[in-house]
């Protein structure tokens, strides 16, 4: 049997001055050693495989794979600014960097570098999907953000329910496979920055069975590592949380893995201590781009360990919300949650328990728009001066008009139901959002076309004024 190691990188979190790279490795076997029919070598299994203490191959907890030397370089004057080494973990904090600065970081592991040369990636050649070695590289720059006192333009992207993996049947695994190409193009050529999530990051449980559990670091290969693997190896991912990363649809709880694989933790938990986040059990965090941008993460799942029964009703997250949602008048607050407060179907309707805790502080506080998942396609409300946005089909997508009295019980103004991701424009005064559905081999860009609910098309990109 011949094992291939494919490596990964993430570039798991960034601010201003410092940033966090990961990395990882996804192993293959070739059962019949002739080079086609590649299979991915599962978590429970690399321990015979490999001859080796290994149970898990990417995230906070897996194993270290040797001696890490972590360097980044300065594009414009190619001068050293940041070096680390470590040989307990498989990612590190590069601290001391500038500001609105582009580099380029390196990583070697027992001397040999990490990220160089030609890499395989899971393609369909024409008979079926296999692992095929390509001539594509990594490119491993990336640009700070500005300096918390800067107002700067912002650009940045948002997944939806994209959790289905590019192994699904029946076209969801095409269209995440064909979004992912246009999320990498929106990264490398379009200038995104950031890209946020608004949940079911991993399904893979018992209603959705594609390749596994979505406990288990080879799910999340076909899922999150190689469908986004060229744009996360450049830009930062933040997650929501969904009803499928988590317990509340189904049989397993996927909560540790999505904190395993994203960061979360590590990222946002020291957070908690200065007003920034408030986790565990539960994620909410904030973070800024800039003075004028701030997102806000919402969990809207439900909360069986705690005395609530969701976790935006606990006092503590309820405290952190209240804090985070306030603004000063000067920039733009975004939250983004899985549940919508407002939804016209045609499965889902509004979410009442964010409605009467959430919607509030929005209206309150003056807040322009709101991000949220959970129905598999494309909705744009407009409730008391607040802005709903519904992006949950970068992988399924739910077919069907949502009837008459959702229109009305939502505030829906448009609706479309095809796959997509959004790409958003904000500067000081005004925000447009762009649904993306595909880019061709030209690189060029097709939007999503909604409609009002007599079937007329409206105004694409949606403008937002402050």
């Amino acid at each position: 049997m011949t094992i291939h190691r494919e490596p990964f990188v993430h570039l798991a979190g960034l601010t201003h001055d410092d940033a966090l790279i990961a990395w990882g490795a996804f192993y293959f076997d070739d059962p019949d050693e002739d080079g086609v029919d590649w299979g991915i070598i599962e978590d429970p299994d690399l321990d015979d495989a490999l001859d080796a203490d290994r149970r898990a191959t990417f995230g906070v907890e897996s194993r270290s794979f040797g001696h890490a030397v972590v360097e980044v370089t300065e594009l414009a004057t190619g001068q050293v600014a940041a070096t680390t080494e470590t040989s307990a973990r498989n990612h590190a904090w590069l601290t001391g960097l500038r500001p609105d600065t582009e580099y380029r970081y390196r990583i070697t592991i027992d001397g040999q570098p990490w990220t160089d040369g030609r890499r395989r990636d899971w393609l369909d050649r024409g008979d079926g999907p296999d692992l095929v070695e390509t001539d594509r590289v990594y490119d491993t720059r990336f640009r700070t953000f500005p300096a918390p006192d800067t107002a700067a333009p912002l650009r940045f992207a948002v997944l939806g329910d994209y959790g289905v993996g590019i192994l699904a049947s029946g076209g969801a695994g095409d269209r995440q496979r064909r979004l992912g190409a246009a999320l990498e193009r929106a990264v490398d050529h379009a200038g995104v920055r950031l890209v946020v999530t608004t949940g079911d990051n991993i399904y893979l449980g018992e209603d959705d069975t594609v390749a596994g559990t979505g406990n288990h670091d080879d799910d999340w290969y076909f899922s999150f590592y190689e469908p986004y693997r060229y744009a996360i190896s450049r830009v930062p991912v933040y997650p929501g949380v969904g009803n499928h990363d988590t317990g509340d649809t189904e049989v397993s709880d996927n909560r540790d893995q999505l904190a395993d694989n994203m960061f979360t933790n590590l990222r946002f938990a020291d957070g908690a201590e200065h007003g920034r986040a408030s986790v565990e059990p539960g994620l909410f965090y904030r973070f800024s781009y800039g003075s004028h941008v701030q997102f806000v993460a919402v969990d809207s799942t439900m909360a069986p360990s705690l005395d609530a029964q969701h976790f935006v009703d606990h006092p503590e997250h309820r405290a952190f919300l209240e804090q985070a949602l306030t603004g000063d008048g000067s920039g733009w607050t975004i939250p983004f949650s899985h549940h919508p407060p407002f939804c016209a179907g045609p499965k889902h309707g509004n979410s009442q328990h964010l409605v009467d805790s959430v919607v509030p502080l929005l209206e309150q506080e003056g807040v322009r728009l709101m991000l949220s998942g959970h129905e598999h396609n494309f909705q744009h409300a407009r409730v008391d001066g607040v802005d709903y946005v519904i992006s949950g089909a970068a992988g399924k997508v739910r077919e069907g008009r949502p009837d008459g009295d959702g229109w009305d019980q939502a505030g829906t103004l448009s609706w479309a139901d095809e796959g997509h991701l959004l790409i958003v424009d904000v500067d000081e005064d005004r925000m447009t959002i762009h649904p993306v559905t595909d880019v061709d081999s030209e690189g060029t860009f097709t939007y999503l076309q909604p409609v009002d609910r007599d079937g007329a098309e409206t105004a694409v990109p949606i403008v937002l004024r402050r």
